[in-house]
């Protein structure tokens, strides 16, 4: 009888355990499958701008691949074909297809994309998917750093600096990254750098207009 007892008390003592096991058991699953909401224009233009777009899209378990798809194809909206044309070009989560990809991108440019003209302009200074071309890379590059993009006016600079581009180009270029805003000291040295490469190809009157903070037509 005493072991009946025993016995039955083990098997209360087991039950009461797993039952309050069970909150623990079902919010541990349920974090593992919770839903990842779709990102916001400046979430995804923060992760663009930090390059750390496509690595949160596999962090986020490739969830989010048929939405961001539709934003991109259907709703056309820029930072989102921007955001879709890399997966294809680089096969995260997506079967690779850099024809479509690189459309995509010029679809975001030609809406106005400064993100997508400077990735653009990357990949022809660089020859990654397309022939290398850096005076076309330029062309994509002046109206993303007009726009005021930092990282398109610092290569804009970068490459009128080895000789592509128009010199009549020169002093505006110089104009708009002489007189950034810059947020680290790192940036700003090398911007520096980059001026100081530039300004060597120039006229010492044309570097004196450049750096005025509201350049001066001839």
């Amino acid at each position: 009888m005493q072991v009946f007892i025993l016995l039955s008390l083990r098997v209360i003592m087991l039950r009461t355990a797993l039952f309050a096991l069970l909150p623990l058991v079902s919010s541990m699953c349920f974090a593992e499958t919770q839903a990842v909401d779709i990102y916001s224009q400046d979430q995804l233009l923060e992760m663009i701008r930090s390059e750390q777009y496509l690595a949160k899209v596999k962090q986020d378990e490739c969830q989010l691949v048929q939405d961001i798809e539709a934003r991109a194809e259907v709703l056309k909206q820029p930072l989102y074909q921007f955001l879709w044309g890399e997966m294809l070009n680089h096969g995260t989560c997506v079967k690779a297809n850099a024809v479509k990809g690189m459309g995509l991108l010029r679809e975001a440019a030609e809406q106005g994309s400064p993100e997508a003209m400077v990735k653009l302009a990357e990949y022809y200074q660089t020859g990654k998917f397309v022939i290398r071309n850096k005076d076309r890379a330029v062309n994509y590059l002046l109206p993303a750093a007009a726009s005021g993009s930092l990282a398109a006016r610092m290569m804009l600079v970068r490459l009128y600096g080895e000789g592509y581009g128009s010199p009549r180009d020169y002093e505006m270029a110089y104009n708009w990254l002489y007189n950034n805003v810059f947020t680290d000291e790192a940036t700003k040295k090398k911007a520096l750098s980059l001026l100081q490469v530039l300004a060597a190809k120039m006229p010492a009157s044309a570097v004196a207009r450049a750096q005025q903070e509201h350049l001066r037509t001839r």
